[in-house]
């Protein structure tokens, strides 16, 4: 029985770097496609444009793909983006991709670039140079011509650009008054307000409050954060471990006589995670080990299936029978 599967998860193999479909191989060998992703490593098995390139690879081209193909690569080679290219053609993006190999297509950094290539020789650049020296900003620019201000910016000559920033106020032309002490003090206790003696004085509410003192202060006084008392530290007490209707031993014996972790749980009555925290690490099966444990795949040939069938038996109930599921039974037929 080892031998066998050892043979066939070889051929499995073979079949798949072969450059044959999961499906493909399932059909051949008579298993089901979950058998055959289960003997191909993963670091082997194809994403799905890979997968999708090698059913193309496959099948021979007709003369319609061959074209197809062609005006992918002409279209896709003249600078189009691929989903301009599958507009065009009248087909899926991912139609496109899985006719372009791996080292053909653009990057997205490279991708970008040629579309804002291709979109920069449209805009008329004295029209944009000149509204943005009439007074429009570049955000205002980018949203009336459907592009990012950054594509404004390098449309615009540096010697027109504006400095960043708010517009400058225009200067009083008058004398500044002279900040006295004693008079903000007098008149803010008079009833005029910080920011008007600010606006007035020319200054910044800031320095008229540095000028009052806290008692005259109208406003709020900041408070100190209040630190919460610490919380009485809590004993911890040992945990209980809790006793079983099987001991440590008996587990371990069960678990190395091939019962899974479920099964000894059922008998104590707990759950399989009890179980699996009495069992070491380096006693524990593995998935793989424990699904060949658990679900042994039976020797049975495609004449013993059939003569079932011919009994008049369905695939559920041949496949309950000889311990296979109805869509392996139906493979193997």
């Amino acid at each position: 029985m080892a031998r066998d599967m050892k043979v066939l998860s070889a051929l499995i193999r073979r079949r798949y770097r072969e450059g044959a479909s999961l499906a493909v191989v399932a059909r051949e060998l008579g298993v089901s496609k979950s058998t055959v992703r289960r003997h191909v490593p993963a670091g082997e098995r194809r994403d799905a444009a890979a997968a999708a390139r090698q059913r193309h690879r496959s099948r021979a081209e007709t003369p319609y793909e061959q074209a197809l193909r062609a005006q992918v690569m002409r279209l896709y080679r003249s600078g189009m983006p691929q989903q301009r290219v599958a507009a065009t053609l009248g087909i899926s993006v991912e139609a496109v991709v899985a006719r372009l190999e791996p080292e053909q297509r653009r990057s997205r950094q490279e991708a970008a670039r040629l579309a804002v290539e291709q979109q920069g020789e449209l805009l008329p650049q004295d029209e944009i140079a000149a509204r943005y020296a009439q007074g429009a900003t570049m955000a205002e620019l980018g949203r009336l011509y459907g592009v990012h201000p950054s594509t404004i910016r390098r449309r615009i000559p540096d010697d027109l650009i504006r400095s960043r920033g708010r517009t400058p106020q225009p200067q009083a032309t008058g004398p500044r008054r002279v900040l006295v002490d004693e008079e903000v003090r007098r008149r803010y206790t008079a009833g005029e307000s910080a920011d008007a003696l600010a606006r007035e004085f020319g200054v910044s509410p800031h320095t008229v409050r540095a000028r009052i003192p806290d008692t005259d202060w109208r406003g709020r006084t900041p408070e100190k954060a209040s630190v919460p008392p610490p919380r009485p530290a809590r004993a911890r007490t040992g945990g209980v471990r809790m006793v079983l209707a099987l001991s440590d031993e008996e587990i371990l014996a069960r678990y190395r006589a091939g019962q899974s972790a479920t099964a000894i749980g059922r008998a104590a009555g707990v759950d399989c995670r009890t179980i699996l925290r009495r069992i070491p690490d380096v006693e524990r099966r593995g998935h793989l080990q424990a699904q060949r444990l658990n679900r042994p795949a039976p020797d049975v040939d495609a004449d013993t299936i059939r003569a079932l069938r011919g009994r008049g038996l369905s695939w559920e109930a041949i496949g309950a029978e000889v311990g296979l599921s109805a869509k392996t039974v139906r493979a193997r037929a």
